[in-house]
């Protein structure tokens, strides 16, 4: 699984989280573990879903092994794998079992972004949907300590997904993807 830090899958997923993620605040945690550099992205080379679990538990134990002022998170990135959602969807039932089994439930937890993210109850094209759209296929593994941490300190989490759906009902897609371009929002 080694990759360059410059390989575009990585490239464009970091702009994505700097552009979209922080820029516009869709997540108050990030911008901390970002400026202190403690973000791992790693790319999956995986072309089916076996091959990218053994990448997950792989990236799962370098995680729980690293001090988090190391690596506080990880991006995992796969780009060649589960391309379409209903299957990266049914991926994730796959992903929490090996959380069980390698005893790292309420230690580690996983996020997803996918290109075509949608959420139950919208439709394809709701705006919505963009909080959890990212360039590729992508697995985010946070400690759940830090999470604990992150949400103490900011408070009421429940205003988190309002605000998002306001920002991006304001912004309309044509602003997103300038944004997504790097342009002003």
């Amino acid at each position: 699984m080694p990759v360059s830090p410059e390989d575009p899958s990585i490239t464009e997923t970091r702009a994505w989280v700097e552009r979209v993620v922080i820029g516009l605040r869709l997540c108050p945690f990030a911008p901390a573990p970002t400026l202190k550099g403690t973000i791992r992205y790693a790319m999956s080379e995986a072309e089916t879903p076996e091959a990218l679990l053994e990448d997950l538990a792989t990236e799962l134990q370098r995680l729980v092994e690293a001090p988090p002022e190391q690596i506080e998170t990880t991006v995992l990135v796969h780009p060649r794998v589960l391309q379409d959602f209903a299957d990266f969807n049914g991926f994730l039932d796959v992903a929490d079992e090996l959380l069980r089994m390698m005893d790292l439930k309420g230690e580690i937890q996983i996020a997803s972004f996918h290109p075509r993210y949608q959420f139950a109850d919208t439709g394809p094209d709701d705006i919505g949907n963009e909080t959890n759209r990212s360039p590729y296929p992508t697995l985010h593994l946070l400690r759940e300590e830090s999470v604990a941490r992150a949400v103490e300190s900011f408070g009421d989490t429940r205003s988190i997904s309002v605000t998002n759906l306001a920002t991006l009902a304001k912004l309309g897609a044509e602003g997103l993807e300038a944004v997504k371009r790097g342009g002003p929002a």
